[in-house]
């Protein structure tokens, strides 16, 4: 595995090596028993050991549900919300589809114009869906699974049920639906969160069908796995990482922004805004994380960070490799940058970002994570960290990583408000 480094630039002094070791030590316990999964928590762990749903067999039928999809459509449009779609939605739109089959995301909004504009771009086109839904209740999967069956009943008439996959609760309504209609099915994991589903077929399989070499992804995990099984508390990436973390929450900062130079990572600080804030926040507790998409964002909020209330710290994302290159030529006209002739258009982002680290640094503790490349590979590594991070600092802070009781507050008003009865 190529080198994933966490690494710590502090010149703040709000934080100190001797704080982060004493912080460490105290939680060694912990870390080991985080390594064999807690028993109190053993419904929610199927994450923890990449093989189970990252493994033979399941990877081959995931890449044969794959090579059927590519032979007869040209969209895969992928239905769910949250944690049923960030994590594949980040590698897709960080890498971009090989296969020639598009993925269209759909069922993460109830606005009508939203789900027009789908219908509108899938018009004319040879359409897969997959619906994804550990609990089919959710509203938004729902109306937009009726949307799109609608519209593959109109294009392909009785035939539309080859042309509709369903990922869902085996035993549950959305397996029943699959039963009774003849839809392919496919498990979603029930010792997995929506949030954690990144390597099961909630997200495998949809990247999959788009091309992304699954196999990579996996061995990615499974080798950040490997290195953090092995890694003692005092050397543990995952725990200082998780130690740095709540050691700054105690110091009075509130929220931790995910900062990054490549906009490609956009897709994916929304995939760890969910996993920090819905595993985290809770009991009145827990840091807001939020994300940077910069240089744009340091435009607006460049202000805030260097001198506004100091509740933020941030952690920022890089691939030393971008995979892309543009030079900067003299062009015989004046314009004031003659100064970055001959320079790379990923060379001047990599200095933007080394200098506005070096500049927040001075104000509050910065964090990077480096991966070697925008690859199948680094995807596999970041989902494996942070999802084992989440875990160790959620129990570090006193809560349970796994539940989200608070989402289910809104949906009790919306569906009285619209009228369901059971």
């Amino acid at each position: 595995m190529e080198e994933f480094k966490l690494s710590l630039t502090d010149r703040s002094g709000n934080l100190t090596e001797a704080e982060i070791a004493a912080e460490m030590a105290v939680h060694a316990g912990l870390l080991e028993r985080v390594k064999k999964g807690e028993t109190e928590y053993r419904e929610s762990l199927g994450w923890l050991d990449v093989s189970v749903w990252g493994g033979e067999p399941w990877i081959s039928r995931y890449e044969s549900l794959a090579r059927e999809v590519q032979a007869q459509a040209d969209v895969l449009v992928v239905i769910g919300i949250g944690g049923s779609n960030q994590a594949a939605r980040a590698v897709a739109e960080a890498i971009g589809e090989k296969s020639g089959v598009r993925l269209v995301w759909a069922g993460n909004s109830i606005s009508a114009y939203e789900i027009g504009e789908v219908i509108r771009q899938i018009r004319g086109k040879r359409v897969y869906i997959d619906v994804i839904a550990k609990n089919f209740e959710t509203l938004e999967p729902g109306i937009g699974f009726r949307a799109l069956r609608a519209f593959l009943k109109e294009q392909y008439g009785e035939d539309y049920r080859r042309h509709v996959i369903c990922t869902g609760t085996e035993g549950a309504s959305l397996h029943a639906l699959c039963e009774k209609h003849g839809y392919t099915f496919l498990p979603f994991p029930q010792e997995i969160g929506g949030r954690f589903t990144a390597l099961s077929p909630v997200g495998l399989f949809p990247l999959a069908a788009a091309g992304m070499d699954i196999r990579a992804l996996v061995q990615g995990a499974q080798a950040m796995r490997d290195r953090l099984m092995r890694e003692e508390g005092k050397e543990n990436t995952a725990l200082r990482y998780a130690a740095v973390r709540n050691l700054l929450y105690r110091k009075g900062y509130r929220m931790e922004m995910l900062s990054f130079f490549e906009p490609r990572f956009f897709r994916f600080a929304k995939w760890w805004m969910q996993l920090f804030g819905e595993s985290e926040g809770k009991d009145n507790l827990g840091l807001y994380p939020l994300f940077g998409n910069f240089s744009e964002d340091l435009h607006s909020i460049g202000q805030f960070l260097q001198e506004g209330t100091p509740v933020i710290f941030e952690t920022f994302l890089e691939a030393r490799r971008s995979g892309a290159s543009l030079m900067l030529r003299d062009d015989d006209v004046e314009d004031g940058f003659e100064y970055l002739n001959g320079k790379d258009f990923d060379e001047v982002n990599r200095v933007a970002c080394a200098a506005t680290m070096q500049a927040h640094a001075e104000r509050f503790p910065c964090l990077q994570i480096s991966v070697d490349a925008m690859d199948e590979t680094a995807f596999g590594q970041l989902f494996y960290f942070f999802f084992f991070s989440c875990y160790l600092s959620a129990r570090m802070l006193g809560v349970n990583p796994f539940n989200q009781p608070g989402v289910e507050a809104y949906k009790v008003n919306m569906f009285r408000f619209l009228g369901k009865t059971k």
